[in-house]
């Protein structure tokens, strides 16, 4: 049988000015980087955040393929537990460019919502990344929050 001992492994991810993330636009601009290591594969992301919202990390839950990937909610929520955040954003990229969620992402959203009220830990936002000239709103990104779907 063999036993694993779990780590938290901190890696700089800015250095600067104290960062907020309380838009819509601020979680895309603060993960657009993340995205653009993997542009041709979807990569779901959580953001930990403290009782201020702002970010105490960022972790790749998963990375896909070109339309899709799977997401465990307690893949989410352990390092949200572990990071002893009182909230958490997920967000994941489109690389098609258009950030319109997909009836997977729906369920994926409310499946989340649900996990995250029983755990007690804020679900802000779910964030869909994509490409402002492919966004028919110009946006290049979708909130779920915006949406009414939290």
């Amino acid at each position: 049988m063999r036993v694993y001992e779990a780590k938290l492994v901190y890696s700089l991810v800015s250095l600067g000015d104290e960062i907020r993330l309380n838009t819509p636009a601020s979680i895309a601009d603060y993960l657009r980087s993340a995205f653009e290591e993997n542009p041709m594969q979807e990569a779901f992301y959580c953001v930990y955040l403290d009782r201020k919202n702002h970010p105490l990390g960022r972790h790749l839950i998963t990375l896909g393929t070109v339309d899709s990937t799977v997401v465990a909610p307690r893949e989410v929520f352990r390092g949200a537990i572990l990071a002893s955040a009182s909230a958490l954003i997920v967000a994941h990229n489109h690389p098609s460019g258009d950030p319109a969620p997909s009836q997977a992402d729906i369920r994926v959203t409310r499946t989340l919502r649900e996990a995250a009220k029983i755990l007690q830990i804020e679900l802000v936002d779910h964030v869909i990344v994509g490409d402002v000239k492919s966004d028919p709103l110009g946006r290049g990104f979708f909130s779920f929050r915006e949406a009414g779907h939290l």
